[in-house]
């Protein structure tokens, strides 16, 4: 779509006279506005040329290197043909296009190409001789391996596609380049392996990105979910991101479709279910057994997350439920708050602390690490605020968090957890604290279960229910194990080699 300015002239294609299009594109770019918007006129070979650039995306060698060869020209060396004698024989440059509308060319310098324009000629040359400030590809914070590679996805979008053909060398791998935003014009493509992927996953993401209608994508991929996925009051992720080459090729090979999105590191995965949250590169890394391994002990501490603390509420408040055994989970002072309120002031004091965490510069990150251990901690116990044992579940459902794969996941299961809490303190005004807890799992199990990411059932293999996947899931089997592509997403290829 052209740019729209705010202009009394329109055009939609250039003219002839090169002044008359350097007037137009001037005040349309803001030359004189923008300190950063260049427009060089040049004169080669007896004609007249206007250079647009962008500084700061071209790269200088490259531009310096063609201009002196145009001013090696003779006099009246494009005289016939212009475009078409610089195309083939002057401009010694692989990705070159003319193009003839001005919205394209304003859409061209402001994405980072050079623009040339010739006095006499309705067309205009785009040399794609841009570079964008980036960073290396280092391994992500928050998907470290012990073993494993160690590049990750960075901020610029070429950079990202080809971190993944290096991995998958498939000529029927494939990067759909789609344009969002009116105003960002944000670059970002589908991603997918042609034979193996639903073709109806493909058009279904692929016309949802072209109905979006917004001003920019100032938060990349987090509004692209919001936007074509929606459900935005689920707290659980219709989608996953990773910042791995190696995962998103994997899921590439499974059959996924995968979006990419300039100036994000993160890569969404579609369609994802419940599972795909849980599970970790570390478990590849690893002999099979030892991944199984740390996936149940994943599994269990994410459980753990979600459960112990209502769990350990519902017991303390109908302490009658209790076997004997078990008898020593219950304290002989329960404080002087009730213990909801105490439960809840811990959870939001670990949600403080881990905002304050991400704020904090690292050279002090430890100071408040001992600060909050330490000071208000130890203190808030002796002091009466907590009893040591909230202090101790609380921990226990922080780690838990913390061992979640997806932070968004995490941050899903948090909110659960204080749904589970509220649930099962109201029920034990009443003496039914447990059947209060077990209400809130049921409804967070319907919840689950009526979820579906395009179309895919949230909790599948287990609902609907299918045993040879739920192994895959729930045990990190041998690679020559898995033969079958998951069958929820209807791949055209079902069987991988």
């Amino acid at each position: 779509m052209p740019t729209e300015i705010a202009t009394e002239e329109k055009r939609q294609y250039l003219e002839s006279n090169l002044d008359s299009n350097v007037e137009y594109l001037n005040r349309l770019l803001g030359v004189k506005e923008s300190f950063d918007m260049i427009c060089r006129r040049l004169r080669y070979a007896g004609k007249a040329f206007a250079l647009y650039f962008v500084d700061g995306f071209a790269k200088d060698d490259i531009m310096n290197r063609l201009m002196d060869h145009l001013a090696d020209l003779n006099q009246g060396a494009l005289s016939v043909r212009e475009i078409q004698r610089l195309l083939q024989t002057h401009i010694a440059y692989l990705e070159v296009e003319t193009v003839k509308e001005v919205g394209q060319i304003v859409d061209a310098v402001l994405s980072g190409p050079l623009v040339l324009l010739i006095d006499g000629e309705t067309e205009a040359i785009v040399i794609d001789a841009r570079t964008y400030p980036a960073r290396g590809p280092a391994e992500p914070d928050t998907e470290r391996v012990v073993r494993g590679a160690r590049d990750g996805f960075t901020e610029t979008f070429v950079f990202n596609t080809a971190l993944t053909r290096r991995r998958i060398r498939d000529p029927r791998l494939r990067f759909e380049y789609i344009r969002v935003g009116a105003r960002s014009k944000t670059d970002m493509c589908l991603a997918y392996i042609k034979d193996v992927a639903n073709p109806d996953l493909v058009n279904i993401l692929r016309e949802e990105l072209k109905k979006v209608e917004i001003d920019g994508l100032p938060m990349a991929e987090k509004t692209v979910e919001e936007l074509v996925f929606k459900q935005n009051w689920n707290p659980y992720p219709m989608i996953r991101y990773t910042e791995r080459p190696d995962v998103a090729a994997v899921h590439l090979l499974e059959g996924h479709v995968l979006i990419y999105v300039d100036t994000s590191p993160s890569v969404i995965i579609t369609p994802t279910t419940f599972f795909h949250h849980v599970q970790h590169a570390e478990e590849y890394r690893q002999k099979p057994v030892v991944g199984a391994y740390l996936r149940w002990i994943r599994l269990l501490a994410i459980l753990g997350s979600i459960v112990v603390p209502p769990l350990w509420l519902a017991f303390v408040l109908s302490p009658g439920l209790v076997p004997e055994a078990f008898g020593f989970v219950i304290p002989e002072n329960l404080g002087r708050f009730h213990l909801f309120w105490q439960l809840l002031i811990a959870e939001l004091g670990i949600d403080v602390l881990r905002m304050a965490a991400i704020h904090t510069p690292s050279p002090v990150a430890t100071a408040m690490g001992l600060v909050a251990a330490v000071i208000l901690g130890e203190i808030a116990v002796d002091v009466g605020f907590f009893i040591k044992e909230v202090v101790l579940y609380i921990a226990i459902a922080a780690v838990g968090n913390y061992a979640t794969p997806s932070y968004e996941f995490a941050l899903a299961n948090r909110l659960v957890r204080l749904g589970l809490l509220v649930i099962t303190s109201v029920f034990s005004l009443f003496g039914f604290g447990l059947l209060g807890l077990v209400s809130g799992l049921v409804l967070w199990f319907v919840m689950l279960a009526r979820t579906r990411s395009l179309e895919t059932p949230y909790l599948w293999p287990l609902l609907p229910f299918n045993g040879k996947a739920l192994v895959h899931v729930l045990m990190r089997t041998p690679i020559l194990w898995n033969k079958k592509r998951p069958e929820v997403l209807n791949p055209l290829d079902r069987t991988s080699r």
